[in-house]
């Protein structure tokens, strides 16, 4: 009964708290317009809207929420364990740095690369079983899956256990350079918003926003071509005919078949919902870090 009071009294318990907030707030607040961002790039539907038409009209409008239970059981825990091992490595990087000034912004660019890449052990799996969710066809009864479970099943009876961490190479390269780009320019945008803010937290809601959802959009702009070819690799299934043997091989057949084009498919969809979701995950973040901050 201890262990909570001493946890949030500590710095890095408070930080995985307030990211677990962040985490849990970015996923409500974007996963349909990421369920539209997988159809476009698995698929030529065309524009989001006419993906989000379609699937509306064959699916129903609950089908853009498909296998959110999958990242929903982890997110907390992800999205938390990614700002506290940021919050502490970001002052490992650069030890010169006094406890009472924010880190510098190589070491802020250092921790998130860091972060990106330790995350991604745990959002690979997850995103596996999220991405073949999500591209089920309801009108396909006969292999239909219910839920998490019986995907993860499934894989695991096709490929055994490290079947689960297909596309963990490709999703590493996609998140390490994003997350180190991600911090970054999100405490570099809200100190030009708000000079000062850095050290004395005072930051408004528009500039947490607006800084949140700059730093996410530029973030997946630097990595979504690796992000094509993650949901490529991650929505075949495991076996002797699969069309894509590895990540150079999927990104070699897929510019040779559809053009360089393809690989910046649905990037319209994921800026807009990448500006969303990391607008609401900072805003989130640093308004529970205060809560949990405040003198009691």
């Amino acid at each position: 009964m201890e262990f909570w009071p001493e946890f949030l009294a500590s710095s890095w318990g408070k930080e995985f708290v307030a990211g677990g907030f962040g985490g849990i707030a970015g996923l409500i607040s974007g996963y349909p317009l990421d369920s539209i961002r997988v159809r476009q790039q698995n698929t030529k539907s065309g524009s989001a809207f006419n993906v989000f038409r379609h699937v509306v009209a064959k699916e129903g409008p609950l089908s853009l929420y498909r296998g959110m239970a999958a990242p929903l059981a982890s997110v907390t825990f992800q999205n938390a364990m990614v700002f506290q091992i940021y919050a502490m490595l970001s002052r490992t990087f650069d030890r010169q740095i006094l406890a009472s000034d924010p880190p510098s912004y190589k070491g802020v660019a250092l921790g998130g690369i860091a972060a990106g890449a330790i995350q991604s052990l745990i959002i690979s799996p997850v995103e596996l079983v999220k991405i073949q969710l999500q591209l089920q066809s309801k009108t396909n009864q006969v292999t239909r899956l219910k839920g998490p479970r019986d995907v993860t099943r499934r894989i695991v009876r096709q490929a055994g256990l490290r079947g689960i961490y297909r596309g963990l190479t490709v999703t590493v390269l996609r998140d390490a350079h994003s997350h180190g780009l991600y911090f970054w320019v999100y405490e570099y945008t809200k100190e030009q918003l708000h000079p000062g803010c850095r050290k004395n937290g005072h930051e408004s809601f528009q500039t947490m926003l607006v800084a949140g959802g700059l730093a996410g959009s530029v973030s997946w702009i630097s990595c979504y071509p690796l992000d094509v070819v993650k949901t490529r690799l991650q929505a075949q299934s495991q076996s002797k005919t699969a069309k894509y043997h590895g990540i150079v091989d999927c990104f070699r057949q897929s510019v040779r078949t559809e053009g360089y084009g393809v690989l910046w498919r649905g990037v319209g969809t994921t800026v807009g919902r990448a500006f969303i979701v990391n607008g609401a995950i900072f805003t989130a973040y640093e308004t529970a870090l205060r809560f949990l901050c405040k003198p009691q």
